[in-house]
């Protein structure tokens, strides 16, 4: 596993994988996952890794559930790697639940080969609810489509810091 600080500060990534190259260079799409305590919001890139969309919200389950789930849309979707929204501190430290996230995604990765990256998550659900009401979503729909919208937000900042 390797840990590099990115061009744009507090952007951190992790590895978990041992790849030689760069795995931003390989084709296909992307995924991301926004992980919460009690829903996943999910995103998905085009092909050429250029824009991000909102994919949808799953209530979490047990791990082996939510790993069949990301299994299946993985190999739907085609998606050649993921990457999973790490919430950090303002000075780039890890936050309370960083922890748990990290635990889960280890284990997940156990059981999948296509490579991982953590990405800060810093700010994105609050740049979802921003967008959602700006789009006229309020309430109870806007609720149920936050998590979907923040990872979008994760991938689409994944995704230019890459280009």
């Amino acid at each position: 596993m390797t840990v590099e600080k990115t061009r744009s500060f507090p952007k951190f990534v992790v590895r978990l994988h041992s790849m030689e190259e760069h795995i931003f260079e390989k084709k296909g799409c992307v995924m991301a996952l926004d992980v919460g305590s009690k829903r996943i919001g999910i995103a998905i890139s085009d092909a050429t890794r250029t824009i991000a969309g909102s994919y949808g919200v799953v209530p979490r389950q047990s791990r082996q559930e939510d790993f069949a789930r990301y299994r299946r849309i993985i190999a739907e979707e085609e998606v050649t790697l993921l990457v999973v929204g790490l919430p950090t501190r303002s000075d780039g430290s890890d936050s309370t639940i960083a922890a748990w996230i990290r635990d889960y995604t280890a284990a997940f990765s156990q059981t999948t080969s296509i490579p991982i990256e953590f990405w800060d998550e810093s700010f994105t659900s609050m740049q979802a609810e921003e967008s959602l009401a700006l789009r006229g979503k309020r309430g109870k729909k806007a609720k149920e489509r936050v998590d979907a919208v923040a990872a979008a937000f994760i991938l689409q900042s994944y995704l230019d810091a890459h280009a």
